[in-house]
């Protein structure tokens, strides 16, 4: 469903400030998979979900989704391809729209827009039942505006929102990460709910690695902007958070070494 061939990114090239963000990348996303990625900062984990997204071109390398070579795709067009869901609540959907004209702009995501009405009363209808499997009451609160739903609330409807058009990829950056424990758990439960019956190819990022390993059916580590681990099905059920970060650490290191070798 996704394919990154030979993937390069050198932000700043040629100046004081350069640094390699991605450093051939190849990568392959089942139908089914449902990949988490962990790394520390700067690791490239957002650059990959952004060249995904079509906010940032490679430098060479191509962007495979569905089988369609989309890596000069402009983002706004890539849009019917990717759904996604930001770290921020606030990001995502627009505050000062109800949550039935939100679901509405969401429903259209990449397709062409005309004049005519965006809400009927079937539209209506059809939102308030997908938003009734969320079972925050949000059914009841279609004219209600964005901006008045808390943290969690926003993440759920945005998780919804991003899968709402059916997208070729999901695409999830922290998405639980600014949120209290139970509204973590909550989102991070809806999340694999709405995967799973979708059969919706995942990618999340996260710096949780318990989440890492708990959620799932692959696991990706990045370091420097590569991909230095990857680990699926029962190796990874098998894992610790002590196994994951005694990896990291022998990966990192070797990582290091083999750099200082070609230098």
């Amino acid at each position: 469903m996704l394919k990154l061939k030979n993937i390069n990114k050198t932000f700043f090239p040629n100046s004081i400030n350069e640094r390699v963000a991605l450093s051939n990348i190849n990568l392959e996303i089942g139908h089914t998979d449902f990949v988490t990625i962990i790394g520390s900062n700067g690791a490239g984990k957002s650059t990959v979900l952004n060249t995904i997204a079509g906010k940032i071109s490679p430098d060479t390398g191509i962007v495979d989704i569905a089988g369609k070579n989309v890596t000069r795709m402009k983002d706004y067009k890539r849009a019917k391809y990717v759904g996604r869901v930001f770290q921020d609540p606030m990001a995502g959907t627009a505050p000062d729209l109800t949550i039935e004209q939100n679901m509405a702009l969401a429903e259209r995501r990449g397709m062409p827009r005309g004049l005519a009405f965006g809400i009927t009363k079937s539209k209506r209808q059809r939102f308030a039942e997908e938003l009734e499997v969320l079972e925050l009451g949000l059914e009841k609160r279609l004219s209600a505006k964005v901006g008045l739903l808390s943290g969690g609330q926003r993440q759920a409807l945005s998780l919804l929102m991003a899968t709402f058009s059916k997208p070729k990829i999901l695409l999830l950056d922290e998405h639980t990460a600014a949120l209290d424990p139970e509204r973590a758990r909550l989102v991070t439960d809806l999340t694999e709910k709405v995967v799973a019956e979708q059969q919706l190819p995942t990618l999340m990022v996260t710096h949780n690695m318990g989440q890492a390993l708990e959620v799932g059916n692959r696991l990706i580590m990045m370091h420097d902007g590569q991909i230095i681990l990857d680990v699926s099905g029962k190796d990874k059920a098998a894992m610790t958070v002590e196994d994951l970060l005694a990896q990291f650490s022998k990966l990192k290191d070797a990582a290091i070494s083999d750099r200082t070798l070609l230098q």
